[in-house]
């Protein structure tokens, strides 16, 4: 009985052995050999499959060491019977397999659009996209100088430890206090969960927090996978309409159980939240008993002002959740955030970590921890802030100068500009076309509930990712493509 040949790779790291090995394997897992017949000799698959004898026998006996294959004394080399038996009543019973669709629970988020990101967006000249970083101002020697030092004496132990639920007690002592005085908060150790990332907070705070009862309101336009990680546990939404002052407040928060705000830049439009809505939310919520959960995703780049205190800085109770990332800054990749609330709370919500990841990796809190100790943080912020700025700048002038439509003015912050479009303009094909001219942007119609069409008309365009250089000529190609859309 011959093995259906199957190529070997001779310019791979992986053995000649191991290959041959899975060849032999995947044909007797899917019934391509006769299981009543012995396999071929080692003579016989050295042959076939040109390599030498001792490449056949060491595939063969991994594939017995590992009980797929059995030897027969006088007989030769057969499938396991056990193999066997299985795959016959396969046969017999004419398995196809589970049917996954049927095993798979459905979530009521279905129906919402998500954000869909380009994976090669590095590979086009004009990426305006805000979800994305410049690895150019990534601060690689710094970084790289706290990941080497992560792993020496005395750093070395919680960087690689089992901490079980707990965090590096050295990043919670420098979020402590470096990261949120500046935004009015203070905080003590125990109100601190360190997080992969913001989202994965917020997505916590969901599933602890929310259940088919619960009511969430939103700011309209407001977060795409926010309103996707409310949507799965089986809420009821209300919409926070927003203007040039930020999230309107509603009469009174009675009857809402959490509301979702991005109060320093908010989520997608960049306004700011004034300081007397604050303090209107803050009060509305403490009589109503609402959970204010306040996504602190890019406070730092402010570009004129002064920045206005967190909501959580006005909290007096304890009843608003505070999330932070590094993401926006340092990069998405890293994957790291942290939650600031009460310590009843931040308890429940650590024990929720401990069975779902147990903790975000050792050796990246504590270099993180020592980056933003030793300085390197906050001198990588204050540049990537100037760089930013400069960036707002050219693109605000280059927009106002090639857009057939006026826009703006623009909040002075953020790392987007938020453009709305005169009727007519469809903003899924504007980024169809744009793409074909090497321009990516996004459409502002993920941003809002999927059952107005009205606001295809929207768009927004990061600017955190593309090159300064590149900015002029990116958005007068996109002023081209949008003049030919709107005829």
């Amino acid at each position: 009985m011959a093995i259906p040949l199957a190529r070997l790779d001779r310019d791979s790291v992986e053995p000649l052995y191991r290959q041959l090995r899975r060849a032999i394997e995947y044909a007797v897992t899917n019934g391509l050999v006769d299981t009543t017949q012995p396999l071929p000799s080692s003579r016989q698959l050295a042959a076939d499959f040109a390599v030498s004898r001792n490449t056949a026998n060491l595939a063969y006996q991994e594939l017995v060491a590992e009980g797929i294959v059995t030897a027969r004394p006088r007989r030769g080399l057969f499938v396991n019977e056990s193999v066997s038996a299985v795959l016959q009543a396969g046969d017999r019973e004419g398995s196809t397999g589970i049917d996954w669709s049927s095993r798979m629970r459905t979530f009521a988020d279905s129906d919402l659009p998500q954000i869909e990101k380009v994976l090669d967006w590095n590979t086009y000249p004009y990426p305006f996209l805000a979800g994305q970083v410049d690895p150019q101002t990534f601060p690689m020697r710094g970084w790289l100088r706290a990941l080497r030092e992560s792993m020496y004496h005395p750093h070395v132990y919680p960087a690689l430890q089992d901490s079980l639920g707990a965090d590096d007690p050295l990043l919670v002592d420098v979020i402590r206090r470096q990261l949120l005085p500046p935004r009015g908060i203070e905080a003590r150790p125990e109100e601190i969960l360190v997080t992969v990332g913001s989202q994965h907070g917020l997505n916590l705070v969901a599933r602890l927090l929310l259940n088919d009862r619960s009511t969430v309101a939103m700011e309209q336009p407001g977060y795409p996978d926010a309103r996707h990680i409310f949507a799965r546990a089986g809420v009821r939404f209300a919409d926070l309409p927003v203007d040039g002052d930020g999230a309107v407040p509603p009469d009174d928060l009675t009857g809402i159980d959490l509301a979702h705000l991005t109060p320093s830049h908010q989520s997608p439009t960049n306004v700011t939240l004034s300081m007397e809505r604050r303090i209107r939310l803050v009060h509305m919520a403490s009589e109503a008993g609402t959970i204010l959960v306040e996504d602190d995703y890019d406070s730092e780049f402010r570009y004129a002002g002064r920045p206005s205190p967190a909501l959580k800085a006005l909290d007096r109770t304890g009843d608003v959740i505070y999330l932070g990332t590094f993401s926006k800054f340092l990069s998405p990749g890293l994957r790291l955030g942290y939650v600031v609330a009460h310590p009843d709370l931040v308890r429940e919500l650590r024990q929720m970590r401990r069975y779902e990841l147990r903790h975000p990796p050792g050796q990246l809190q504590r270099a993180m921890a020592l980056f933003i100790d030793n300085g390197d943080y906050h001198r990588a912020l204050r540049r990537h802030r100037d760089r930013l700025q400069h960036k707002w700048i050219s693109m605000t002038e280059a927009v106002a100068e090639n857009f057939p439509f006026e826009v703006g003015p623009f909040p002075p912050g953020g790392v987007s500009l938020w453009i709305e479009g005169p009727k007519g303009l469809d903003g899924r094909e504007v980024a169809a076309r744009a793409q074909e001219q090497g321009v990516l942007i996004e459409q502002g119609a993920l941003f809002f509930h999927p059952s107005r069409r009205r606001h295809q008309r929207y768009l927004r365009l990061g600017y955190s990712a593309i090159p300064q250089r590149s900015i002029t000529e990116g958005i007068r190609r996109l002023g081209v493509v949008l003049r030919d859309h709107l005829g």
